[in-house]
């Protein structure tokens, strides 16, 4: 059996190619422009975030056992260079918003303050973490339409990561089931 599912992709190497004389040829990466290496590694990074089950808020309910652990270790780790221009953002949105009373910033997570629980929401996964004892709170977004616009975002966890602050800031009013059921536990 192989080592992933069919489901599941892999990431391996990325390679430079440069065309001559009608055919590519693979480019040595000194002879790759800084721009178009440094783009290239953005999309890489991207692409990487928006992919990995880390992504995946329900992976911890639904995913394969043997790779719990890779999960939970990617959903709260240190944060990639995509996420760490996020949390620069956030720090600068977060105080201009009624919740900024309740909501701090710490190297990874975006800190908040509910009336039942506090919640720490990872910048790059956009995953939560309850206090005192990190239990994992699912919440799955519906989808569809956004109803924040952030132009400057490429991959919506900017804005994900607002309306679940938002959500927890006001613990007391969410009346879904299984959110109540996880954080009252």
């Amino acid at each position: 059996m192989d080592l992933y599912e069919e489901g599941y992709a892999v990431t391996d190497q990325v390679r430079f190619h440069r065309l001559a004389g009608g055919r590519w040829h693979r480019a040595p990466l000194t002879e790759v422009p800084a721009l178009v290496f440094s783009e290239a590694m953005r999309d890489v990074d991207l692409f990487v975030a928006v992919t990995s089950i880390t992504a995946d808020p329900r992976w911890a309910d639904q995913g394969p056992d043997r790779l719990q652990d890779y999960w939970r270790t990617g959903s709260f780790a240190a944060l990639p260079p995509s996420a760490e221009v996020r949390r620069d953002a956030l720090s600068r949105l977060i105080g201009r918003t009624a919740i900024a009373g309740r909501c701090t910033m710490t190297d990874r997570f975006l800190v908040v303050r509910g009336d039942l629980r506090t919640y720490k929401i990872h910048l790059g996964s956009a995953n939560i973490l309850v206090e005192p004892n990190d239990a994992y709170l699912c919440i799955v977004s519906a989808g569809g339409h956004r109803g924040l616009f952030l132009p400057f975002e490429e991959d919506g966890r900017l804005a994900l990561i607002l309306s679940k602050a938002f959500l927890l800031a006001n613990d007391t009013a969410i009346t879904g089931p299984s959110i109540t059921r996880q954080i009252r536990a």
